[in-house]
C-alpha cells in the first residue's frame, strides 16, 4: 500500500524528525525514579518525535522473564509511564532475555508508520542462549525504511574478533516475512547496545590518568572499536559521533567512580551508537558524481553524550539525539476519522471514516477509542468493529456505531484509532476530541462508576502483537 500516488509538491517536502536514541546497561537493576535527563525531557530543544530504547542485561532470571513474558516487563510499563502522558505510543518491542528493545511515536506519526517487523539473533553459547545477541525491529517511515539493532556483544580484552563475528551474524540475519529488504539494505540503519570494545595496549593508571585530564583523544586510536574500522570493509560505512564522554564502564554501583573492586577493570567505552545511511554507501561506490536530488534520506547528529548521575548499574547510559531528514513518499494516511456530533455516554454514538482506494480492509479491522494517553494499540477504552458495527456507507464515508454503554461515563479527552488487521498497525488516528460526562451520574460516586464500567465483560476483544 506505499504506492499511493502523491504530486510533486507533496512528494518533494522534506520533513525532518526528532530521535532520541538511549543504550543502556541496567545490570539487572530496576528502573530509576527519574529519567527527565536521560530522555532530555527537560531540554528546550522541540520535542522529539521517536524515542529508541535499547537495555540490555534487564532482570532475566528465569521466574522474572516468564512474567515478563506474559506480562509487560517493569522497564517497558515504567517508560510507557513516562512517555504516554506526553503524547508517544509504544509502537513496538521485542525482548530477548537481558535484551530488550522498545521504539515509542507520537501520536501523529502513527498512520505513516508501516511494515514494522521485530527479529531476535542469539549468539551466547554457539547461538544457543539468548545472554548475547542482537534484538531488532525495522519499519517503513514515510515510506523509507528504517532499522533499529540493540546487541549485547561477548565481554572481555581478547575477544574482539568474536564481537565481530558475533555482529556480521546479527547483520546477516533476515526478517521472515516476503518483501522485507535485508538488513543493510534499509534506508538507514542504527546499531547501538553494549558492544564491550575496550581499551588496548594502554594500561590501567595511563588510561585512568588520561581521563582525569580529560585527554580522551590519547585513547581513541587503541579503542577496539575505532581499529576495528580501519580494518574491516562493513564497519567502515558505519558512522559514529566523537567520544568526547568519559568511558562508561566500569563504575562502582551509585558512584561516578571507576572500578574499585579487586578486579579493577580498565576503563572503556563498551556503550556505542552507530549509524548507516544506505546511499551514502551507494555514493562511495560510484565514481561520477552522485546529484543531491537522489539523497532522499540523510542523517544528522545534534548530541552525543554519556549520563554521570545514574548510577543503578556499572555502566552510564549513553544517548544520541540525531535530526532526520527523509523526503516522505507517503503524504495521506490511508483511512481519514473522526467523531460525528457530541460524544456522551447518554447515547449511541456514530464514526465517520473513509479510506484511500484499494485500500486493504479486513473483516477483522476495528476503530478504538482511546484516551489521549493511551499506551499501546491495545490500550484501547473500547472499539467497533468496522463491518459488523456498520451502519452506513457510500462512496466517500463509512459510519460505524458504539453504544452508549460502552461510552466512559466520566467524560474526557479521547481521540480514534483505525487498526488495520493485515497491515497489523494502527493507519487512521483522530483528533483528540472532548466525551462529555453522563448528567445523570451527577451526585454518585466517580470511582464505583469507573470501576463498573472497567469491569464490563466483552467476550471477544481484538489482539495485536505489540
Amino acid at each position: 500500500m506505499e504506492s499511493v500516488q502523491h504530486s510533486s509538491t507533496q512528494r518533494d517536502a522534506v520533513r525532518e524528525l526528532r530521535l532520541h536514541l538511549v543504550t543502556w546497561n541496567v545490570g539487572t537493576a530496576s528502573p530509576p525514579p527519574d529519567v527527565t535527563s536521560l530522555l532530555q525531557l527537560d531540554s528546550l530543544s522541540p520535542a522529539m518525535d521517536m524515542y529508541v530504547i535499547g537495555l540490555q542485561e534487564v532482570n532475566s532470571k528465569i521466574t522474572n522473564f516468564l512474567s515478563d513474558l506474559a506480562f509487560d516487563d517493569p522497564w517497558s510499563i515504567f517508560f510507557m509511564s513516562v512517555l504516554s502522558p506526553l503524547g508517544y505510543i509504544k509502537l513496538s518491542s521485542v525482548r530477548m532475555q537481558g535484551l530488550l528493545l522498545l521504539v515509542f511515536v507520537k501520536h501523529a506519526h502513527l498512520p505513516f508508520v508501516r511494515d514494522v517487523h521485530t527479529h531476535y539473533t542469539r549468539t551466547g553459547l554457539y547461538g544457543y542462549w539468548g545472554n548475547k545477541g542482537g534484538v531488532t525491529i525495522r519499519m517503513s517511515l514515510y515510506g523509507r525504511t528504517v532499522c533499529f539493532i540493540n546487541c549485547h556483544l561477548p565481554a572481555h580484552m581478547e575477544n574482539t574478533e568474536q564481537r565481530l563475528d558475533d555482529f556480521e551474524k546479527i547483520l546477516e540475519m533476515q526478517f521472515e516475512e516476503e518483501n522485507i529488504p535485508s538488513t543493510l539494505d534499509h534506508d538507514v540503519l542504527f546499531w547501538f547496545g553494549d558492544l564491550n570494545f575496550r581499551i588496548a595496549d594502554y594500561g590501567i593508571h595511563f588510561v585512568r590518568e588520561s581521563i582525569n585530564n580529560k585527554r580522551y583523544n590519547l585513547l581513541w586510536e587503541k579503542d577496539q572499536l575505532n581499529m576495528a574500522k580501519k580494518k574491516e570493509a562493513f564497519l567502515q560505512e558505519f558512522i559514529e559521533g566523537p567520544l568526547q564522554f568519559k568511558p562508561t564502564y566500569k563504575f562502582d554501583l551509585h558512584s561516578d567512580v571507576y572500578d574499585t573492586s579487586e578486579k579493577k577493570r580498565k576503563p572503556a567505552w563498551t556503550d556505542r551508537i552507530l549509524w548507516r545511511v544506505k546511499s551514502l554507501c551507494q555514493r562511495a561506490l560510484k565514481e561520477d558524481d552522485f546529484s543531491e536530488e537522489e539523497q532522499t534520506i540523510s542523517v544528522t547528529l545534534n548530541n552525543y553524550i554519556s549520563h554521570m548521575s545514574y548510577g543503578i548499574s556499572d555502566h552510564k547510559p549513553v544517548t544520541g539525539t540525531f535530526g532526520l531528514e527523509l523526503k516522505p513518499l507517503l503524504s495521506d494516511p490511508l483511512v481519514t476519522l473522526s467523531p460525528e456530533g457530541e460524544w456522551s455516554a447518554e447515547h449511541d454514538v456514530l464514526i465517520s471514516y473513509s479510506a484511500v482506494p484499494g485500500f486493504p480492509s479486513s473483516a477483522w479491522d476495528w476503530i478504538g477509542l482511546f484516551k489521549v494517553t493511551f499506551r499501546h494499540a491495545n490500550d484501547y477504552v473500547t472499539y467497533a468493529w468496522v463491518e459488523d458495527d456498520e451502519i452506513s456507507s457510500n462512496e466517500d464515508s463509512k459510519q460505524v456505531y458504539m453504544s452508549a454503554a460502552e461510552i466512559p461515563d466520566m467524560g474526557g479527552e479521547f481521540l480514534l484509532c483505525y487498526y488495520s488487521n493485515n497491515l497489523q498497525s494502527i493507519v487512521g488516528i483522530s483528533q483528540p476530541f472532548q466525551i462529555q460526562p453522563n448528567r445523570t451520574l451527577i451526585g454518585k460516586d466517580p470511582a464505583q462508576e469507573e470501576n463498573a464500567w472497567m469491569q464490563k465483560p466483552d467476550n471477544l476483544e481484538p489482539h495485536n502483537e505489540f
